[in-house]
């Protein structure tokens, strides 16, 4: 019964959330001096009085701000996106355009940032006060203050004009037909923007896992196991691994805000065209049914994450003992005749 009313709390806390969001971001667009009938024609000066009051008439730009934002609510409820005042079709085929390429920018990136986040960790754990720890901290305090676009203005420079390794930007080359792009074609134009938006979460998953592995390589079962001459391997396999790996996936589920947020700044230095891109673009011009609609994504996106660490966070709450090996009184026993 608790869990139930658990479930039915987030819930009510995402309809709140989104609902808040939605009214804030509506707000914002209303109080921007772009005017949106203007930036739909790309600003041409020669829209006469008419035409302009029937584009407006068109998308509903007419009718007073609340009426509007009531308007845009009755059919989100439906299903309905609207359609965009930029692209000039219904927002959900221009989200459809750009989620896949969004998705596999932010599947790659949060994955590469676990995996190097956990081995920086747990490599440095184990070399705890040694030169390659002290440098793995060090990158990771550089890391977490350093903003993502000038991370990727530098991977520009260095990676794509300097050595000339991978393209400058866009998902695929220019000038070919999507038909005709290969798989490592799309691959050498992910790799700068996915590794620049990885390595907002290097560092924190970095930092928790080391922290981590230290408390267990110095517990009292890990001493136990040294006694009985297991290397450095086989305590990372049969212990440290299964305590260390579940809390770094927690932490990094609660990244996803950071996740989405970071992609917006790597879409626009890379010219990737995701929902980042089109996210700023639409806010430029102040597309409002687009830009609502991916500003609605994105918070079901992080409140998915946070919600994902919460659960995960209770699950060790509740059931430590399904990841931690405590050492019975007969161990204790054999590790103090081992040790003197």
């Amino acid at each position: 019964m608790k869990t139930i009313w658990t479930i039915i709390r987030k819930i009510i806390r995402c309809f709140t959330l989104l609902l808040g969001i939605s009214l804030l971001s509506f707000v914002l667009l209303k109080a921007s001096p772009v005017d949106p009938v203007m930036a739909s024609v790309n600003y041409d000066t020669t829209l006469s009085e008419e035409q302009y009051n029937a584009i407006a008439e068109y998308y509903g730009l007419n009718e007073p701000p609340v009426t509007q934002y009531l308007l845009w609510i009755k059919n989100f409820i439906h299903g309905d996106f609207g359609t965009s005042l930029v692209h000039r079709e219904p927002v959900i085929e221009v989200i459809k355009a750009r989620a896949g390429a969004s998705a596999l920018l932010m599947g790659v990136s949060w994955i590469l940032s676990g995996i190097l986040g956990f081995a920086l960790g747990t490599i440095a754990a184990f070399h705890q006060g040694k030169l390659f720890d002290r440098f793995v901290k060090w990158f990771s305090y550089l890391q977490a203050t350093v903003p993502t676009f000038w991370i990727g203005l530098i991977f520009l420079l260095i990676f794509a004009v300097q050595l000339r390794w991978f393209p400058i930007g866009i998902s695929s080359p220019i000038g070919v037909l999507s038909e005709n792009v290969t798989f490592m074609d799309r691959l050498r134009h992910l790799i700068l923007p996915a590794f620049t938006l990885s390595v907002l979460g290097i560092a924190n998953v970095t930092l928790h896992t080391r922290e981590k592995m230290i408390d267990v390589l110095h517990s009292e079962y890990v001493t136990f196991a040294k006694a009985r001459g297991e290397n450095s391997w086989q305590i990372f396999k049969n212990h440290a691994l299964r305590n260390a790996i579940v809390p770094a996936i927690t932490i990094h589920f609660s990244y996803f805000g950071e996740l989405f947020g970071g992609s917006v700044l790597a879409e626009e230095v890379f010219s990737y065209p995701g929902l980042g891109s089109t996210l700023t673009e639409a806010g430029l011009k102040s597309d409002t049914p687009l830009l609502l609609a991916i500003v609605m994504i994105g918070a079901v996106f992080v409140f998915c994450g946070n919600m994902t660490a919460d659960i995960l966070n209770g699950f060790l709450v509740f059931a430590p003992g399904c990841f931690q090996q405590p050492l019975g009184v007969e161990q204790q026993f054999h590790c103090q005749v081992l040790l003197f």
